[in-house]
């Protein structure tokens, strides 16, 4: 086993009694035919499982429409594609030639894809109360910023809302990089706070999206000082 994937074993606080289901977890369909679609298929189960019974507990008085939209918020691609990149799992994607050319280690789909994937072989591996463990722990700060009864606003009107009540300039969006063919781009983007001397950039599978990304990682790190 290379220290770079002890490393990221450590990242995600799990050790596995066999590795081999978690490398068919980060192994993507284009690299042959074992890889990691079924268990993608039965990791986004268990995630919003694990979530929506996080969310009834956590918010006794939410109504069903309220913990749906809550959990959509938690369980979204863009969401699992954060976290993907919070444990720095695209350096262990395995990807057939096509993909490694066209940046799939970078792509928000793959990567989400493989985070389910990671659970499944988690709770294959070590069982239910283990990836329980794991999903609350990677989607702690997540869960602790829901509330149920705040319409949740994306991240450029948050960001914009916060920027406008200090008095500060609004934030500049810049595309830098297109990857991909035209059907399938990955874009990404930089959000540029000039009064706050910060600059975020995000990925998205369209130029929107990754501006939201970029404002939500710039809205994270104001949050996080």
């Amino acid at each position: 086993m290379s220290a770079a994937f002890e490393a990221l074993l450590r990242r995600l606080d799990y050790q596995p009694q066999d590795d081999t289901l978690l490398r068919c977890a980060l192994t993507h369909r284009s690299a042959g035919k074992h890889n990691n679609e079924r268990l993608e298929f039965l990791g986004d189960a268990i995630l919003g499982f694990v979530i929506a019974d996080q969310l009834y507990r956590r918010f006794p008085e939410a109504d069903e429409g309220q913990l749906s939209r809550l959990r959509s918020s938690l369980v979204k691609r863009e969401t699992l594609a954060e976290i993907a990149r919070e444990v720095d799992l695209s350096p262990h994607l395995v990807l057939g030639r096509g993909e490694l050319c066209s940046g799939g280690h970078n792509r928000a789909s793959i990567l989400a894809d493989a985070v389910e994937a990671v659970l499944a072989a988690v709770y294959l591996d070590k069982g239910l109360e283990a990836v329980r463990s794991l999903i609350l722990r990677l989607f702690a700060k997540r869960l602790e910023r829901l509330s149920p009864d705040v319409q949740q606003k994306d991240p450029k009107t948050q960001l914009q809302e916060y920027l406008q009540a200090r008095g500060l300039a609004l934030p500049k969006y810049s595309v830098i990089d297109i990857q991909g063919d035209s059907h399938d781009q990955i874009f990404t983007v930089t959000c540029r706070s000039a009064d706050l001397g910060r600059e975020t950039v995000g990925r998205g599978g369209s130029r929107r999206k990754a501006e939201q990304a970029a404002a939500k990682r710039l809205l994270d790190e104001i949050r996080d000082d």
